[in-house]
Parts: structure tokens; sequence; C-alpha cells
């Protein structure tokens, strides 16, 4: 029986992993302004394959527009917006679905090529399987957060916004990760004893912050108080706490009190790791590469005040 799996290291592997990587990025660039231009529910349907293909004339342009009509948000929010306009938004999410489905291609087939040619690190290979299938259910949540403002709602539930951009990010970190193991192979993936718990729960803290402002675009949190320190004169403004716990998701004063003070803590740590790791130099670069994740979080922080 044919083993599949070839050597420890494969920058070839790498190189495609990486490349999957820019373009899942690129997904939450796209993701973003079709937020951002209110373009999310311009798409009321969810047709994996013949979705792919814009609507090709002027009836099917019109049918995409009356179903667009029947939801909410256009009702309410852009009622009297003409086909052209339409158009504009349409395209947003159409382009935004279409990087899904050319991410979906340009992961899965070259992943069944390296495993029949035995060029894929036998060890990466589970990894690579768990990546093909949150890529798939990536597409699920995507469909299910729409949903969540085709009937009551003028835009996506919050939460669900938040549940999409974390499985992005996880997707995105987990073939920067992978990319890495293939590129430099096992015997030299392994981090200083202790430093790499400690980038660990750095990078759980970076990500559980993106979640944060995952939940501030939601609520549109962000366009509500925009002084800083305080919010509105106060350190955290008044909280609908009637909500129960879901003033934690959906209360625009807490949600963004939340993402500020994790901010801070973050900062913090950050800084503390940097200097710590420049003092004990356990390894050669370490304290660079803990300085430039500690700049980055600063000049991050500097922008979320300035915008």
């Amino acid at each position: 029986m044919k083993r599949f799996g070839g050597r420890d290291q494969s920058r070839s592997v790498a190189v495609w992993l990486w490349a999957v990587a820019v373009m899942v990025f690129a997904m939450v660039v796209v993701g973003g302004v079709t937020r951002l231009t209110g373009s999310g529910l311009s798409i009321t349907e969810w047709k994996p394959i013949m979705g792919a293909l814009p609507p090709m004339n002027h009836a099917d342009w019109m049918d995409a527009f009356e179903k667009y009509k029947a939801i909410p948000q256009y009702r309410q929010i852009n009622a009297g917006m003409s086909l052209a306009e339409f158009q504009g938004i349409f395209f947003w999410e159409w382009f935004h679905r279409l990087l899904g489905r050319l991410i979906g291609l340009v992961f899965a087939l070259p992943f069944f090529v390296f495993l029949l040619l035995r060029k894929l690190p036998r060890r990466l290979i589970g990894r690579c399987v768990v990546l093909l299938v949150l890529g798939g259910l990536q597409g699920v949540i995507g469909w299910w957060m729409v949903t969540s403002g085709l009937s009551e709602r003028v835009d996506v539930a919050p939460e669900r916004l938040t549940v999409h951009l974390g499985l992005a990010l996880l997707i995105f970190m987990g073939l920067i990760w992978t990319g890495l193991e293939a590129w430099n192979g096992e015997e030299h993936s392994r981090s200083p004893e202790g430093w790499s718990r400690g980038a660990a729960i750095l990078l759980g803290a970076v990500f559980f912050q993106c979640l944060l402002g995952g939940l501030v675009a939601g609520a549109k949190a962000g366009f509500v108080y925009t002084d800083w320190p305080l919010m509105n004169g106060a350190v955290l403004a008044p909280v609908a706490w009637d909500k129960g716990a879901l003033a934690f998701l959906h209360d625009q004063a807490l949600v963004q009190f939340n993402h500020r003070l994790w901010a801070y803590g973050l900062l913090i740590g950050g800084t503390v790791y940097a200097v710590q790791a420049w003092r004990w130099r356990l390894a050669e670069g370490l304290g660079a590469s803990a300085f430039g994740v500690a700049l980055v979080l600063w000049l991050q922080a500097a922008l979320g005040v300035v915008t």
C-alpha cells in the first residue's frame, strides 16, 4: 500500500501555504470594504457553484434587485436606490464570495497534488486537512451570518460577524504556522522553552482583541464614542444592562469599553514580553522580533485612537 506524505521539509509547500495566506488576508480586507460600503446583504441567496457568475443580462439584474428590495435593509435604509447603485454594492459582496471560491480551489487542488506526489510532510497532512475543512465551514458561517440580516435586522448580527472574522483569522494563522513548519522542518521549528508559551499567550490575546474589534464593527460602536481616553467624559458610558449578558455583544458603550480595556492590557503585556526577551536573549533574533511585535501593537493602538 502506497504511503502518502514525504520528507519533513518542503519549501514549495511552504510557498503554496503562504500564497493562500495572502489570499485570505485579501479576503479579510475585501470583507471589511464590503461591510463599510453596506454591501453584505446585497446577495440574498447562497449558490456555492452557480453563484460564481454575476447576473449576465438586464433581466437577471432586475431579478437580483427585486430580491434585495424584499429585505428590511432596502426598505428602511436604501429605499429608492437605483439599479446602478445596487450593482455597486452587489459587486463587493460578489467579489468577496468569488475570492472565497478561489481560495478553496487554490488550497484544495495543490493539496491533493502534493499529497499524491508525496511532497507534503507527513506530520502536516492532518493539519492541512483541518484547514481544508475550516475553509469549507467558513463559507457556511458566512451564509449563516448573512441570514441574520435578511428578515428582521437591517444589518448582520454582531456576534455572527465576529465568528466569521474569527474563523478567517484562525485559518490565516494556521496557514502561516504550517508554512513555517514546512519551510524549516520539525527540528528547526522549536522555540526556547517558556518563551513559546509566552508568545502563544500574546498571540491569543491579540486574537481575542480582534474578536472584540469585530463586535465593535458589528455593533457600529466605533462611531458612538469618538473621544479618548474617556467616553463622552466618563470612564464607562451608560450601559443598557436590561439586555443581560447580551449587553457584552450588543451594547455599544460596553463593547467599545471592552475593546479599549483589553487594548491597554495587551500593550502592557506585549511591552513586558519584548523587554524580557531582549534582556534574556535566549535565542538569536528573539528580542528584536519581540520588540517588532510590541511596536506593531503600539502603532495599532495609535491607529485605533486616531480613527
